[in-house]
């Protein structure tokens, strides 16, 4: 979700991760896409769209400004777009439970987000690489379904539309495992979208520049 599209991953000469830069036309900046920096304040909307957020690891493209883009596109009457970006690569899901530094977080710049007049239509959720390395993760599906339940009831909006993604990888063997817990929650203004199949960079584990396009411009018909 942070986005490691176009991120090189020099691992055999140890020379530290880089962007390549590329920005495709879907991810492209618009005056209508805003976004919340971590000083809580809005400014137009660029990739890395993590940058500010995710600053313990190399951001490229993620799929949050091709999801703005399509709706845009879609409907050229919605406005302004403000988009909350809150990823951190490599968590697990128990990280992101109520309580923890990462929900409080969250939580923090959602609220923020509102004090202009704003209202929040949706969340995008991209996460579970890291919950396949062990068994232990057995309960993903239970922990995934109380965090989505817990956001909705913090913010007050018990059908808030939740945009989740499938995992097209893993870091581990139990990979469908938690792609069968994703795929099986069943819960009322969710749509899931499989990830599965699209072209993955060299690590074999993030979705390429061109997939986290692809991936969005799949979801808008929701």
């Amino acid at each position: 979700m942070a986005g490691r599209g176009g991120v090189v991953d020099e691992t055999i000469t140890g020379a530290a991760a880089t962007w390549d830069g590329i920005v495709p036309p879907q991810c492209k900046p618009s005056r209508s896409i805003l976004r919340l920096s971590a000083n809580l304040t809005w400014v137009l909307a660029h990739e890395p769209l993590h940058a500010d957020i995710d600053v313990k690891k190399t951001v490229g493209v993620g799929p949050g400004m091709a999801f703005a883009n399509a709706v845009l596109a879609k409907d050229a009457t919605f406005g302004v777009i403000g988009l909350v970006p809150c990823a951190v690569g490599g968590t697990k899901i128990r990280e992101w439970g109520k309580g923890t530094f990462l929900y409080k977080q969250l939580m923090r710049r959602a609220r923020s987000s509102l004090q202009d007049g704003g209202t929040i239509q949706a969340l995008l959720w991209y996460q579970g690489e890291s919950d396949t390395v062990t068994k232990e993760d057995t309960e993903y599906k239970r922990k995934l379904e109380r965090f989505f339940m817990d956001f909705r009831d913090d913010l007050q909006s018990p059908l808030l539309p939740i945009i989740q993604v499938a995992l097209a990888s893993g870091s581990g063997p139990f990979i469908k495992i938690v792609r069968e817990a994703q795929l099986g929650i069943d819960l009322l203004n969710l749509r899931t979208v499989d990830a599965k199949g699209l072209s993955l960079e060299p690590d074999g584990l993030h979705l390429t520049t061109r997939a986290q396009g692809v991936s969005q411009n799949n979801d808008i018909g929701y």
